[in-house]
């Protein structure tokens, strides 16, 4: 096994994703890339919040999120994991399907949060999503809310 995907959104089981994904490293050898998939652009931007307030908010948001992914791939790098991150706009389950296939990844590795059905039928399941469209195999990390 030569590169895991690792897909995080900074939940609060993010760690529990970066555990196992991390122990796993250790024990094939592999490199780490963590994804973070960021919304797409809102199609529509209420006038009332002000568009350029919204674009300072989000530019905001990136930026916070861009760094903290950045400082998780050198603490790993420092435990001797090699990591790189990357972030990408995009719709969730596509982007990640995507990324897998454009970085040849063995083993995608990300959590689900074990919401019932009727979330998963109002909105859908990233974690399902990906593993019925990846073309690598799927290691999903259960992640229960307290």
């Amino acid at each position: 096994m030569e590169l895991l995907l690792v897909p995080i959104d900074f939940s609060a089981g993010t760690e529990k994703v970066l555990a196992a994904a991390h122990r796993l490293a250790v024990a094939t050898g592999a490199t780490l890339r963590l994804l973070h998939v960021a919304p797409p652009d809102p199609d529509f931007v209420p006038y009332d919040a002000g568009p350029a307030l919204v674009r300072k908010h989000v530019a905001h948001t990136l930026r916070a999120e861009h760094r903290r992914l950045h400082e998780l791939a050198v603490q790993f790098s420092k435990d001797g994991v090699q990591t790189t991150a990357r972030m990408v706009m995009g719709p969730f389950i596509e982007t990640i399907v995507e990324q897998a296939k454009q970085s040849s990844a063995d083993m995608i590795v990300l959590g689900s949060h074990g919401h019932g059905a009727l979330f998963r039928i109002v909105l859908g399941s990233v974690s399902e999503g990906v593993v019925r469209q990846a073309d690598c195999p799927v290691l999903v990390v259960p992640i229960r809310s307290p």
